[in-house]
């Protein structure tokens, strides 16, 4: 009995061993398997998501407050603009200058200086008769103050010396108005040139335009009607009115060696012509004939290859002294 229970045990646990060979043993899962690594992925990228998000509504506020103008200081610098009435209040002051330097006749005087004081004021203006007078009055500057107040300074030749007037000038937005008496200055100062930029010269190109622009000056006061024979093809020069002046002579010529723009076809040439005045009857023996009138011009010229034609025509600034 004992022995078969034993062979039967044998059998059986042989049988199990069979089973197990023959039955796939179970594998144990991977990492990531069923699709969690997509979950980790997706969870990463949507907290970059929210970490972006959070931080560009954080900075883009900061950086535009630094990087940009806000409306309400643009308004503020454009308020801050002066809106002084400069042109009429030059026109107001050099009016009442005039007035104020006509002592001539003092009540007509004390009647027109109403119109540019306040009510009651007229009294601080009045000086003695035949006090003073104005000759050459202008407007060389106006000094604005603020949006209502500004100096006008009105030069003149205040009892035959030059002087300024400085006018002070109030504006209500609409209307003007002296805001005091005005004040006798010295006249505005005088500038000083600079000293003159010496260049070399074409002495070839000078001679080849010596008689284009002597013939030029010449139709140019007296024959209008050939002006276009030296005047560049295209180009409208007007001319001098007639007898008004007569050419005389062409005196001096300069011409640079380069251009100034890097075009040595086009050339601005100093020119130094003498003019002769008509004489002031038909007859043409009395007024100003014979006498002569020196005037500087700058005269631009091109060169078409063959000949030089006339482009433009003005006058010769720092021509003093050349």
């Amino acid at each position: 009995m004992v022995k078969t229970s034993r062979r039967d045990t044998a059998v059986r646990d042989r049988a199990d061993d069979d089973h197990d060979l023959d039955a796939p043993r179970p594998r144990r899962p991977k990492a990531g398997a069923g699709g969690r690594w997509w979950v980790g992925v997706g969870r990463v990228l949507l907290w970059a998501f929210i970490i972006v998000v959070i931080f560009n509504g954080i900075w883009f506020p900061i950086r535009n407050g630094f990087s940009l103008p806000s409306s309400s200081s643009a308004d503020t610098e454009t308020t801050e603009a002066p809106a002084f009435p400069e042109a009429p209040a030059a026109a107001f002051a050099l009016r009442f200058a005039d007035t104020y330097l006509d002592t001539s006749d003092l009540e007509a005087r004390q009647s027109a200086l109403v119109s540019f004081v306040p009510e009651g004021e007229v009294g601080s203006l009045n000086v003695p008769a035949d006090g003073l007078t104005g000759e050459n009055l202008t407007v060389v500057a106006v000094d604005i103050l603020d949006d209502h107040n500004a100096l006008v300074v009105v030069r003149a030749d205040v009892n035959g010396e030059p002087m300024s007037l400085q006018v002070p000038v109030y504006s209500d937005g609409d209307a003007l108005v002296l805001s005091g008496p005005p004040a006798l200055l010295a006249a505005p100062a005088q500038a000083s040139l600079p000293e003159g930029v010496s260049y070399d010269t074409d002495s070839q190109a000078a001679e080849q335009l010596r008689d284009t622009l002597s013939g030029f000056f010449e139709v140019y006061a007296e024959e209008a009607g050939h002006l276009d024979r030296y005047v560049e093809p295209g180009v409208s020069i007007t001319p001098l009115p007639a007898n008004t002046l007569e050419f005389h002579e062409l005196s001096d010529i300069a011409v640079p060696s380069q251009s100034s723009t890097g075009d040595d076809d086009v050339r601005q040439v100093a020119a130094t012509v003498l003019w002769s005045l008509p004489s002031g009857d038909e007859a043409g023996d009395g007024g100003n004939a014979g006498q002569m009138v020196q005037q500087n011009y700058l005269v631009t010229v091109v060169d078409s290859g063959s000949e030089w034609y006339v482009r433009d025509i003005q006058g010769a600034p720092h021509s003093f002294g050349g």
